[in-house]
Protein backbone atom coordinates (compact mmCIF):
# COMPACT_ATOMS: atom_id res chain seq x y z
CA UNK A 1 0.00 0.00 0.00
CA UNK A 2 1.04 3.84 -0.55
CA UNK A 3 0.93 4.16 3.19
CA UNK A 4 0.70 1.40 5.36
CA UNK A 5 0.38 3.19 8.36
CA UNK A 6 -2.95 5.39 6.79
CA UNK A 7 -5.83 3.54 8.80
CA UNK A 8 -3.43 5.27 11.80
CA UNK A 9 -3.10 8.41 10.53
CA UNK A 10 -6.97 9.30 8.84
CA UNK A 11 -9.17 7.97 11.58
CA UNK A 12 -12.33 9.92 10.52
CA UNK A 13 -14.52 8.33 7.71
CA UNK A 14 -15.59 11.09 5.21
CA UNK A 15 -18.48 10.78 2.87
CA UNK A 16 -19.27 12.91 -0.27
CA UNK A 17 -21.58 16.16 0.76
CA UNK A 18 -24.79 16.08 -0.08
CA UNK A 19 -27.18 19.03 -1.61
CA UNK A 20 -29.45 20.64 1.16
CA UNK A 21 -32.51 19.27 1.60
CA UNK A 22 -34.52 22.22 0.60
CA UNK A 23 -32.32 22.62 -2.81
CA UNK A 24 -32.72 19.03 -3.87
CA UNK A 25 -36.92 18.94 -2.93
CA UNK A 26 -36.54 21.08 -6.05
CA UNK A 27 -35.50 18.97 -8.27
CA UNK A 28 -34.79 15.39 -9.03
CA UNK A 29 -31.06 15.31 -9.60
CA UNK A 30 -28.73 13.06 -7.61
CA UNK A 31 -28.54 13.74 -3.55
CA UNK A 32 -24.87 13.38 -3.49
CA UNK A 33 -22.60 15.28 -4.75
CA UNK A 34 -19.32 14.78 -6.36
CA UNK A 35 -16.76 13.50 -4.41
CA UNK A 36 -13.55 15.91 -3.53
CA UNK A 37 -10.40 13.97 -4.77
CA UNK A 38 -7.88 14.73 -2.17
CA UNK A 39 -10.79 13.79 0.40
CA UNK A 40 -11.34 10.42 -1.88
CA UNK A 41 -7.26 9.67 -2.05
CA UNK A 42 -7.06 10.40 2.21
CA UNK A 43 -9.89 8.15 2.43
CA UNK A 44 -8.16 4.87 0.51
CA UNK A 45 -5.13 5.59 2.24
CA UNK A 46 -7.35 3.73 4.92
CA UNK A 47 -7.28 0.33 3.40
CA UNK A 48 -5.10 -1.94 5.60
CA UNK A 49 -4.27 -4.08 2.09
CA UNK A 50 -4.96 -6.96 5.01
CA UNK A 51 -3.18 -9.97 4.62
CA UNK A 52 -6.71 -11.79 3.69
CA UNK A 53 -9.24 -9.04 2.88
CA UNK A 54 -12.62 -9.89 3.99
CA UNK A 55 -14.44 -7.25 1.47
CA UNK A 56 -13.40 -9.84 -1.42
CA UNK A 57 -15.88 -12.26 0.65
CA UNK A 58 -18.52 -9.03 1.17
CA UNK A 59 -18.70 -8.50 -2.59
CA UNK A 60 -20.32 -11.04 -4.63
CA UNK A 61 -18.42 -9.59 -7.76
CA UNK A 62 -14.84 -10.30 -6.02
CA UNK A 63 -13.82 -6.59 -6.63
CA UNK A 64 -10.43 -6.20 -6.06
CA UNK A 65 -11.29 -3.61 -3.85
CA UNK A 66 -7.43 -3.12 -1.78
CA UNK A 67 -5.77 -3.00 -5.50
CA UNK A 68 -7.74 -0.31 -6.13
CA UNK A 69 -7.88 1.78 -2.98
CA UNK A 70 -4.33 1.64 -3.39
CA UNK A 71 -4.10 3.02 -6.93
CA UNK A 72 -6.57 5.63 -5.98
CA UNK A 73 -4.71 6.48 -3.06
CA UNK A 74 -1.46 6.86 -5.37
CA UNK A 75 -3.24 9.11 -7.88
CA UNK A 76 -3.07 6.35 -10.08
CA UNK A 77 -6.95 6.54 -11.72
CA UNK A 78 -6.50 5.35 -14.85
CA UNK A 79 -5.14 1.91 -13.78
CA UNK A 80 -7.55 2.30 -10.82
CA UNK A 81 -10.80 2.31 -13.14
CA UNK A 82 -8.85 -1.12 -15.17
CA UNK A 83 -8.88 -2.84 -11.77
CA UNK A 84 -12.60 -1.74 -11.44
CA UNK A 85 -13.80 -2.88 -14.54
CA UNK A 86 -11.86 -6.27 -13.98
CA UNK A 87 -14.75 -7.63 -12.44
CA UNK A 88 -17.64 -5.30 -12.52
CA UNK A 89 -19.07 -3.89 -15.83
CA UNK A 90 -21.15 -0.91 -13.87
CA UNK A 91 -19.89 0.56 -11.01
CA UNK A 92 -21.46 3.40 -11.34
CA UNK A 93 -25.18 1.66 -10.57
CA UNK A 94 -23.38 -0.38 -7.80
CA UNK A 95 -21.78 2.71 -6.26
CA UNK A 96 -25.06 4.52 -6.58
CA UNK A 97 -27.75 1.78 -5.07
CA UNK A 98 -25.38 -0.97 -3.72
CA UNK A 99 -25.79 -1.34 0.05
CA UNK A 100 -22.27 -1.91 0.51
CA UNK A 101 -21.68 -5.43 1.82
CA UNK A 102 -17.97 -4.83 1.06
CA UNK A 103 -17.92 -2.15 3.79
CA UNK A 104 -19.81 -4.23 6.44
CA UNK A 105 -16.86 -7.40 5.98
CA UNK A 106 -14.25 -4.54 5.92
CA UNK A 107 -11.20 -5.43 8.79
CA UNK A 108 -11.09 -2.17 9.86
CA UNK A 109 -14.58 -2.06 10.14
CA UNK A 110 -13.97 -4.34 13.09
CA UNK A 111 -12.95 -1.54 15.87
CA UNK A 112 -12.69 1.78 13.15
CA UNK A 113 -15.39 3.42 10.78
CA UNK A 114 -14.99 1.07 7.57
CA UNK A 115 -13.27 2.46 4.67
CA UNK A 116 -15.68 3.98 2.57
CA UNK A 117 -15.54 1.38 -0.10
CA UNK A 118 -18.50 2.70 -2.17
CA UNK A 119 -17.65 6.37 -2.28
CA UNK A 120 -14.15 5.59 -3.58
CA UNK A 121 -15.84 3.43 -6.38
CA UNK A 122 -17.95 6.12 -7.01
CA UNK A 123 -15.29 8.44 -7.59
CA UNK A 124 -13.14 6.22 -9.74
CA UNK A 125 -15.60 5.29 -12.54
CA UNK A 126 -16.76 9.13 -12.40
CA UNK A 127 -13.73 10.18 -12.76
CA UNK A 128 -12.69 7.83 -15.86
CA UNK A 129 -15.79 9.05 -18.00
CA UNK A 130 -15.01 12.41 -17.44
CA UNK A 131 -11.49 11.92 -18.82
CA UNK A 132 -12.47 9.71 -21.52
CA UNK A 133 -11.29 6.35 -20.21
CA UNK A 134 -14.20 4.23 -20.65
CA UNK A 135 -14.48 3.37 -24.45
CA UNK A 136 -16.12 0.61 -26.28
CA UNK A 137 -14.10 -3.11 -26.65
CA UNK A 138 -15.65 -4.72 -29.17
CA UNK A 139 -14.85 -8.38 -30.19
CA UNK A 140 -11.81 -9.15 -31.69
CA UNK A 141 -14.11 -11.91 -33.91
CA UNK A 142 -17.02 -13.35 -34.37
CA UNK A 143 -18.23 -16.93 -33.06
CA UNK A 144 -21.14 -17.03 -35.70
CA UNK A 145 -23.05 -18.31 -32.56
CA UNK A 146 -26.46 -15.86 -31.41
CA UNK A 147 -27.86 -15.40 -27.90
CA UNK A 148 -31.13 -14.00 -27.03
CA UNK A 149 -31.26 -11.93 -23.52
CA UNK A 150 -34.81 -11.08 -22.62
CA UNK A 151 -34.76 -8.44 -20.13
CA UNK A 152 -32.42 -5.23 -19.59
CA UNK A 153 -31.67 -5.02 -16.00
CA UNK A 154 -28.49 -5.19 -14.54
CA UNK A 155 -28.29 -8.94 -14.89
CA UNK A 156 -29.47 -8.86 -18.91
CA UNK A 157 -27.04 -5.53 -19.24
CA UNK A 158 -24.34 -7.59 -17.80
CA UNK A 159 -24.55 -11.04 -19.87
CA UNK A 160 -24.75 -9.37 -23.37
CA UNK A 161 -21.71 -7.19 -22.59
CA UNK A 162 -19.82 -10.28 -21.22
CA UNK A 163 -21.10 -12.55 -24.35
CA UNK A 164 -21.11 -9.80 -26.87
CA UNK A 165 -17.50 -9.17 -26.14
CA UNK A 166 -16.84 -13.06 -26.13
CA UNK A 167 -17.51 -12.68 -29.97
CA UNK A 168 -21.60 -14.22 -29.48
CA UNK A 169 -24.33 -11.73 -31.56
CA UNK A 170 -25.97 -10.85 -28.99
CA UNK A 171 -29.90 -9.49 -28.80
CA UNK A 172 -31.59 -8.10 -26.14
CA UNK A 173 -35.41 -7.93 -25.48
CA UNK A 174 -37.21 -5.46 -23.16
CA UNK A 175 -40.17 -5.23 -23.63
CA UNK A 176 -40.53 -1.21 -22.42
CA UNK A 177 -39.13 1.78 -24.46
CA UNK A 178 -35.80 2.11 -23.14
CA UNK A 179 -33.28 -0.46 -21.98
CA UNK A 180 -32.47 -0.40 -18.03
CA UNK A 181 -35.02 -2.21 -16.57
CA UNK A 182 -35.21 -1.20 -12.65
CA UNK A 183 -32.89 0.88 -13.40
CA UNK A 184 -33.95 3.07 -15.41
CA UNK A 185 -37.81 2.97 -14.41
CA UNK A 186 -38.08 2.12 -10.67
CA UNK A 187 -34.82 3.67 -9.03
CA UNK A 188 -35.83 7.56 -8.96
CA UNK A 189 -33.40 9.57 -10.21
CA UNK A 190 -32.12 11.26 -7.40
CA UNK A 191 -30.20 7.98 -6.63
CA UNK A 192 -29.43 6.77 -9.83
CA UNK A 193 -29.78 9.62 -12.95
CA UNK A 194 -30.81 7.89 -16.01
CA UNK A 195 -27.69 9.29 -18.09
CA UNK A 196 -25.82 7.20 -16.26
CA UNK A 197 -28.01 4.31 -17.73
CA UNK A 198 -27.75 5.63 -20.87
CA UNK A 199 -24.01 6.01 -21.71
CA UNK A 200 -24.00 2.65 -20.61
CA UNK A 201 -26.23 1.53 -23.52
CA UNK A 202 -24.29 3.56 -25.75
CA UNK A 203 -21.38 1.18 -24.98
CA UNK A 204 -23.15 -1.95 -25.17
CA UNK A 205 -24.46 -0.67 -28.95
CA UNK A 206 -20.98 0.15 -30.06
CA UNK A 207 -19.67 -2.97 -29.14
CA UNK A 208 -21.83 -4.52 -31.12
CA UNK A 209 -24.84 -5.55 -28.81
CA UNK A 210 -28.50 -4.94 -30.11
CA UNK A 211 -31.45 -3.91 -28.77
CA UNK A 212 -34.92 -4.62 -29.27
CA UNK A 213 -37.06 -2.59 -26.79
CA UNK A 214 -40.87 -2.58 -27.03
CA UNK A 215 -40.95 -6.44 -27.52
CA UNK A 216 -42.05 -8.48 -25.04
CA UNK A 217 -41.21 -12.22 -25.47
CA UNK A 218 -44.70 -14.45 -24.87
CA UNK A 219 -46.57 -11.69 -26.60
CA UNK A 220 -45.10 -9.66 -29.34
CA UNK A 221 -42.97 -12.92 -29.82
CA UNK A 222 -43.82 -16.51 -29.05
CA UNK A 223 -40.94 -18.50 -27.12
CA UNK A 224 -40.77 -20.96 -30.10
CA UNK A 225 -39.74 -18.43 -32.14
CA UNK A 226 -37.11 -17.38 -29.55
CA UNK A 227 -35.61 -20.54 -29.33
CA UNK A 228 -35.93 -21.37 -33.29
CA UNK A 229 -33.73 -18.10 -33.86
CA UNK A 230 -31.28 -17.96 -31.42
CA UNK A 231 -28.70 -20.83 -30.31
CA UNK A 232 -28.84 -19.92 -26.36
CA UNK A 233 -31.69 -17.55 -24.41
CA UNK A 234 -30.77 -16.15 -20.71
CA UNK A 235 -33.45 -15.70 -19.10
CA UNK A 236 -33.25 -11.85 -16.62
CA UNK A 237 -36.12 -10.50 -16.57
CA UNK A 238 -35.96 -9.75 -12.67
CA UNK A 239 -38.45 -10.79 -9.69
CA UNK A 240 -41.35 -8.36 -10.87
CA UNK A 241 -44.41 -9.91 -9.35
CA UNK A 242 -44.62 -7.99 -6.13
CA UNK A 243 -46.03 -8.80 -2.83
CA UNK A 244 -49.51 -8.18 -1.74
CA UNK A 245 -51.64 -7.34 1.54
CA UNK A 246 -54.74 -8.89 1.13
CA UNK A 247 -56.51 -6.89 3.73
CA UNK A 248 -59.88 -5.29 3.88
CA UNK A 249 -60.68 -2.24 1.47
CA UNK A 250 -57.48 -3.39 -0.57
CA UNK A 251 -59.72 -2.54 -4.08
CA UNK A 252 -59.84 1.47 -3.04
CA UNK A 253 -59.15 3.99 -5.34
CA UNK A 254 -55.88 5.21 -4.05
CA UNK A 255 -53.99 2.08 -2.95
CA UNK A 256 -51.65 0.74 -5.49
CA UNK A 257 -48.33 -1.06 -6.01
CA UNK A 258 -44.81 0.64 -4.83
CA UNK A 259 -43.69 0.16 -8.27
CA UNK A 260 -46.44 1.24 -10.21
CA UNK A 261 -45.97 4.49 -8.74
CA UNK A 262 -42.16 4.81 -9.31
CA UNK A 263 -42.82 3.68 -12.41
CA UNK A 264 -45.00 6.35 -13.26
CA UNK A 265 -42.84 9.26 -11.48
CA UNK A 266 -39.58 8.00 -13.53
CA UNK A 267 -41.62 7.98 -16.80
CA UNK A 268 -42.68 11.73 -16.17
CA UNK A 269 -39.04 12.69 -15.65
CA UNK A 270 -37.83 10.99 -18.18
CA UNK A 271 -40.69 12.63 -20.42
CA UNK A 272 -41.73 9.87 -21.53
CA UNK A 273 -45.02 9.83 -20.49
CA UNK A 274 -47.09 13.59 -19.86
CA UNK A 275 -47.50 14.34 -15.98
CA UNK A 276 -51.32 14.70 -16.94
CA UNK A 277 -51.95 11.44 -18.96
CA UNK A 278 -50.89 9.57 -14.82
CA UNK A 279 -53.97 8.89 -13.02
CA UNK A 280 -54.44 11.16 -10.27
CA UNK A 281 -54.34 8.77 -7.80
CA UNK A 282 -50.53 7.99 -8.40
CA UNK A 283 -49.45 11.61 -7.40
CA UNK A 284 -48.70 12.46 -4.27
CA UNK A 285 -49.57 15.92 -4.43
CA UNK A 286 -51.44 17.93 -1.64
CA UNK A 287 -51.92 14.09 -0.23
CA UNK A 288 -51.73 12.76 2.65
CA UNK A 289 -48.83 9.45 1.89
CA UNK A 290 -49.02 6.20 3.78
CA UNK A 291 -45.82 4.07 2.30
CA UNK A 292 -46.05 0.36 3.72
CA UNK A 293 -42.37 -1.11 4.16
CA UNK A 294 -39.24 -0.06 5.45
CA UNK A 295 -36.94 -0.82 2.72
CA UNK A 296 -35.21 0.55 -0.11
CA UNK A 297 -38.24 0.90 -2.14
CA UNK A 298 -39.91 2.17 0.78
CA UNK A 299 -37.77 4.98 0.92
CA UNK A 300 -37.26 5.71 -2.82
CA UNK A 301 -41.25 6.14 -2.52
CA UNK A 302 -40.67 8.70 0.15
CA UNK A 303 -38.15 10.82 -1.65
CA UNK A 304 -40.92 10.52 -4.86
CA UNK A 305 -43.23 11.45 -2.59
CA UNK A 306 -41.29 14.52 -0.95
CA UNK A 307 -40.72 15.97 -4.44
CA UNK A 308 -44.33 15.55 -5.58
CA UNK A 309 -45.61 17.95 -3.11
CA UNK A 310 -47.03 15.79 -0.56
CA UNK A 311 -48.99 16.98 2.42
CA UNK A 312 -47.58 14.30 5.02
CA UNK A 313 -45.83 10.92 4.43
CA UNK A 314 -45.55 8.22 6.78
CA UNK A 315 -43.66 4.88 5.95
CA UNK A 316 -45.10 1.74 8.58
CA UNK A 317 -42.76 -1.21 9.16
CA UNK A 318 -43.96 -4.18 10.86
CA UNK A 319 -41.23 -5.09 12.72
CA UNK A 320 -39.13 -3.63 15.55
CA UNK A 321 -37.13 -0.64 14.41
CA UNK A 322 -33.18 -2.05 14.40
CA UNK A 323 -30.35 -0.85 16.52
CA UNK A 324 -27.89 1.46 15.41
CA UNK A 325 -24.91 -1.10 16.27
CA UNK A 326 -24.01 -4.94 14.89
CA UNK A 327 -26.39 -7.26 16.64
CA UNK A 328 -24.59 -9.92 18.38
CA UNK A 329 -26.78 -12.55 16.01
CA UNK A 330 -25.05 -10.76 12.85
CA UNK A 331 -21.32 -10.37 13.64
CA UNK A 332 -18.78 -9.28 11.47
CA UNK A 333 -18.11 -9.84 8.51
CA UNK A 334 -22.37 -10.65 7.98
CA UNK A 335 -23.92 -7.64 6.46
CA UNK A 336 -26.19 -6.61 9.70
CA UNK A 337 -29.06 -5.13 9.65
CA UNK A 338 -29.10 -1.73 11.14
CA UNK A 339 -31.12 1.18 11.46
CA UNK A 340 -30.06 3.47 8.49
CA UNK A 341 -31.79 7.27 7.68
CA UNK A 342 -31.84 7.15 4.05
CA UNK A 343 -31.38 10.30 2.04
CA UNK A 344 -35.57 10.25 1.42
CA UNK A 345 -36.00 10.01 5.40
CA UNK A 346 -33.39 13.01 5.71
CA UNK A 347 -36.26 14.83 3.84
CA UNK A 348 -39.16 14.91 6.22
CA UNK A 349 -41.82 12.57 7.24
CA UNK A 350 -42.68 10.31 10.19
CA UNK A 351 -41.08 6.40 10.59
CA UNK A 352 -43.65 4.14 12.68
CA UNK A 353 -42.68 0.55 13.72
CA UNK A 354 -44.51 -2.48 15.03
CA UNK A 355 -46.92 -1.31 13.08
CA UNK A 356 -49.25 -3.87 11.50
CA UNK A 357 -51.90 -2.62 9.02
CA UNK A 358 -55.78 -4.28 9.64
CA UNK A 359 -57.61 -2.43 7.14
CA UNK A 360 -57.96 0.36 4.26
CA UNK A 361 -60.58 2.70 5.42
CA UNK A 362 -62.25 3.90 2.34
CA UNK A 363 -65.09 6.82 1.38
CA UNK A 364 -67.14 6.80 -1.55
CA UNK A 365 -64.99 4.20 -3.17
CA UNK A 366 -61.26 6.09 -2.31
CA UNK A 367 -58.84 5.04 0.16
CA UNK A 368 -58.83 7.96 3.37
CA UNK A 369 -57.06 6.41 5.94
CA UNK A 370 -55.66 3.04 7.54
CA UNK A 371 -56.61 0.91 10.92
CA UNK A 372 -52.66 0.48 12.08
CA UNK A 373 -52.48 -1.81 15.10
CA UNK A 374 -49.92 -2.66 17.17
CA UNK A 375 -47.47 -5.37 16.41
CA UNK A 376 -47.52 -7.95 18.92
CA UNK A 377 -44.67 -10.99 19.22
CA UNK A 378 -46.07 -14.51 19.63
CA UNK A 379 -45.24 -18.01 19.63
CA UNK A 380 -47.00 -18.14 16.51
CA UNK A 381 -45.14 -14.92 15.33
CA UNK A 382 -45.77 -11.79 14.56
CA UNK A 383 -49.72 -10.56 15.09
CA UNK A 384 -51.89 -7.23 15.55
CA UNK A 385 -52.78 -6.69 19.24
CA UNK A 386 -56.68 -6.41 19.41
CA UNK A 387 -57.59 -3.43 21.15
CA UNK A 388 -54.35 -1.20 19.51
CA UNK A 389 -55.74 -0.15 16.57
CA UNK A 390 -55.50 3.56 14.73
CA UNK A 391 -56.53 5.13 12.24
CA UNK A 392 -53.93 6.96 10.13
CA UNK A 393 -55.11 9.63 7.40
CA UNK A 394 -54.11 8.49 3.78
CA UNK A 395 -55.30 9.78 0.35
CA UNK A 396 -52.28 7.67 -1.10
CA UNK A 397 -51.30 4.40 -0.02
CA UNK A 398 -48.43 2.61 -1.48
CA UNK A 399 -47.51 -1.09 -0.79
CA UNK A 400 -43.92 -1.75 -1.09
CA UNK A 401 -43.63 -5.28 0.67
CA UNK A 402 -40.90 -6.84 -1.86
CA UNK A 403 -41.29 -9.27 -4.74
CA UNK A 404 -42.12 -12.89 -4.94
CA UNK A 405 -40.61 -13.97 -8.15
CA UNK A 406 -40.64 -13.46 -11.79
CA UNK A 407 -43.44 -12.62 -13.53
CA UNK A 408 -44.49 -15.81 -16.11
CA UNK A 409 -43.00 -15.88 -19.74
CA UNK A 410 -46.43 -17.10 -21.62
CA UNK A 411 -45.61 -20.24 -23.74
CA UNK A 412 -42.15 -20.31 -21.79
CA UNK A 413 -42.84 -22.98 -19.27
CA UNK A 414 -39.81 -22.68 -16.90
CA UNK A 415 -40.14 -24.61 -13.60
CA UNK A 416 -40.01 -22.57 -10.41
CA UNK A 417 -38.34 -22.98 -6.90
CA UNK A 418 -37.74 -21.64 -4.10
CA UNK A 419 -35.14 -19.34 -5.34
CA UNK A 420 -31.64 -19.01 -4.24
CA UNK A 421 -32.42 -15.89 -2.40
CA UNK A 422 -36.09 -17.34 -1.87
CA UNK A 423 -39.31 -16.21 -3.54
CA UNK A 424 -39.87 -18.49 -6.27
CA UNK A 425 -37.29 -18.02 -8.65
CA UNK A 426 -36.92 -20.13 -12.19
CA UNK A 427 -35.50 -23.83 -11.36
CA UNK A 428 -31.93 -23.92 -12.99
CA UNK A 429 -28.93 -26.05 -11.96
CA UNK A 430 -25.51 -24.68 -10.58
CA UNK A 431 -24.42 -23.25 -13.75
CA UNK A 432 -27.19 -21.45 -14.13
CA UNK A 433 -28.55 -23.28 -17.14
CA UNK A 434 -32.50 -24.72 -16.91
CA UNK A 435 -33.85 -28.29 -17.98
CA UNK A 436 -34.45 -26.07 -21.57
CA UNK A 437 -31.16 -26.91 -23.03
CA UNK A 438 -29.80 -24.17 -23.92
CA UNK A 439 -31.50 -21.99 -21.67
CA UNK A 440 -30.28 -19.93 -18.59
CA UNK A 441 -31.31 -17.87 -15.84
CA UNK A 442 -29.71 -15.27 -14.03
CA UNK A 443 -30.02 -12.29 -11.48
CA UNK A 444 -33.64 -12.26 -9.59
CA UNK A 445 -35.82 -14.71 -11.95
CA UNK A 446 -33.58 -17.45 -10.33
CA UNK A 447 -32.20 -16.13 -6.97
CA UNK A 448 -35.41 -14.24 -6.08
CA UNK A 449 -35.76 -10.31 -5.31
CA UNK A 450 -31.52 -9.63 -4.29
CA UNK A 451 -29.54 -6.62 -4.84
CA UNK A 452 -27.33 -4.83 -8.09
CA UNK A 453 -24.40 -6.40 -7.05
CA UNK A 454 -25.54 -10.12 -7.49
CA UNK A 455 -27.55 -9.02 -10.25
CA UNK A 456 -24.31 -8.23 -12.09
CA UNK A 457 -22.33 -11.16 -10.46
CA UNK A 458 -24.86 -13.58 -12.09
CA UNK A 459 -24.72 -11.69 -14.73
CA UNK A 460 -21.20 -12.28 -15.44
CA UNK A 461 -21.54 -16.08 -14.62
CA UNK A 462 -24.33 -17.03 -16.51
CA UNK A 463 -22.89 -15.49 -19.80
CA UNK A 464 -19.40 -17.75 -18.72
CA UNK A 465 -21.61 -20.73 -18.76
CA UNK A 466 -23.29 -19.68 -21.93
CA UNK A 467 -20.19 -19.40 -23.51
CA UNK A 468 -19.00 -23.09 -22.80
CA UNK A 469 -22.08 -24.26 -23.80
CA UNK A 470 -21.37 -22.89 -27.09
CA UNK A 471 -17.68 -23.01 -27.82
CA UNK A 472 -16.97 -25.94 -25.10
CA UNK A 473 -14.74 -24.20 -22.93
CA UNK A 474 -14.21 -20.10 -21.96
CA UNK A 475 -11.90 -17.47 -21.08
CA UNK A 476 -14.63 -15.29 -19.60
CA UNK A 477 -14.76 -14.85 -15.57
CA UNK A 478 -17.38 -16.52 -13.24
CA UNK A 479 -17.62 -14.73 -9.79
CA UNK A 480 -20.70 -16.86 -8.79
CA UNK A 481 -20.48 -20.63 -7.96
CA UNK A 482 -22.83 -22.99 -6.60
CA UNK A 483 -20.89 -22.57 -3.11
CA UNK A 484 -21.40 -19.19 -3.45
CA UNK A 485 -24.88 -19.11 -4.26
CA UNK A 486 -25.74 -21.67 -1.81
CA UNK A 487 -24.59 -19.84 1.46
CA UNK A 488 -25.40 -16.17 -0.20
Amino acid sequence: MGDTHGFLKVRERELAPKRPVALRLLDWREVVELGDTAVTRRQASRCMDCGVAFCHQGCPLGNLIPEWNDLTHRGRSREAIDQLHETNNFPEFTGRACPAPCESACVLGINQPAVTIKQIENHIVDEAFAHGWVTPIPPSRLTGKTVAVVGSGPAGLAAAQQLTRAGHTVAVYERDEAPGGLLRFGIPDFKLEKHLVTRRVEQLKAEGTRFRCGVEIGRDMSWAELRRRFDAVVVATGAGEPRELPLPGRELAGVHRAMDYLVAANRVQAGALDAVAVPATLNASGKHVVVIGGGDTGADCVGTAHRQGARSVTSLAIGRQPGTARPASQPWPTHPTLFEVSSSHEEGGERSYLASTVEFVGEQGHVRGLSVAETGYTDAGRRPVAGSERIIDADLVLIALGFTGPEAITGGELARDAGDAGGGGFARAADFSTAEPGVFVAGDAGRGQSLIVWAIAEGRSAAAAVDRFLTGDSTLPSPVGANDRAFA
